[in-house]
């Protein structure tokens, strides 16, 4: 009885999965357009039709800004408005412009409260006309991740949670299972060194922590240009050294 049990429960895990992969090749993929990242994700880059979560590698500000700047790029290579969810409204436009995503292209949307947060971004998500749905929330409980999810795959949409912590107690959830698709972290490094002195790109750690169907990886990448791209750094080999000592100093 057990054998036959864990056939049946394989075949209905293999069937789910079929599902799942068809669904994603339907919606297709945003290419990161970097070989090197594009080669680890599913299909060859960010799925479309489904969530994906964001966070900085620590708790402070620095990092946070950089995750919600990478999201940022992310949605400036979408085609459509974007609507972009929050409780805050700390938002430095410039940034977002220097990063590819112009204002103009941005439906912000503030709640009072996290929930009424991701209600407005599964009614975004349900919508089907934008190019990406952000949010910005410190916690994403299962059931919600699975609506936002499954609202994303209706319609083919792009879902874009950002992680944001206001106390350190609050970065533990990041590591809570959810629904999501993938899931990175992005954390500020020295910036990258370039032929003009005293000016420097910069430049991020970025580590995809899940992805389904897929294995996690890490990369040292120069951040966001003003058409939302970002590149390998040529250096990566040469700092991976000073890349684990800036791990263990966010770590501990």
């Amino acid at each position: 009885m057990t054998a036959a049990r864990d056939r049946v429960i394989s075949d209905l895990r293999d069937r789910i999965a079929s599902f799942e992969g068809a669904a994603a090749r339907k919606a297709g993929c945003l290419a990161f357009g970097v070989s090197e990242i594009d080669a680890v994700l599913p299909g060859g880059g960010l799925a479309y039709g489904a969530l994906h979560e964001f966070a900085g590698g620590g708790a402070g500000t620095v990092d946070g800004a950089a995750a919600a700047l990478f999201v940022a790029g992310i949605a400036a290579r979408t085609k459509g408005q974007i609507l972009w969810c929050m409780t805050r409204p700390d938002l430095f436009f410039p940034a977002l412009a220097q990063a590819g995503l112009h204002p103009d292209r941005v439906v912000f949307a503030e709640a009072n409260k996290e929930e009424d947060v991701l209600a407005t971004m599964e009614e975004g998500l349900g919508y089907g006309g934008l190019g990406a749905v952000v949010g910005e929330i410190v916690r994403l409980p299962m059931v919600a991740s699975r609506r936002l999810q499954l609202a994303a795959e209706k319609t083919g949409t792009l879902g874009l949670a950002v992680r944001r912590w206001r106390r350190q107690t609050e970065a533990s959830d990041f590591g809570q299972p959810t629904a999501s698709t993938s899931r990175w972290r992005v954390s500020v490094l020295p910036s990258e060194e370039l032929p003009v002195p005293g000016v420097g790109r910069p430049q991020w750690l970025l580590e995809l922590m899940r992805v389904k169907a897929g294995e996690c990886a890490e990369f040292i990448v120069g951040a966001c240009d003003a058409t939302g791209r970002i590149h390998l750094s040529s250096g990566s080999r040469d700092r991976e050294d000073q890349t684990d000592r800036w791990r263990r100093r966010i770590v501990g």
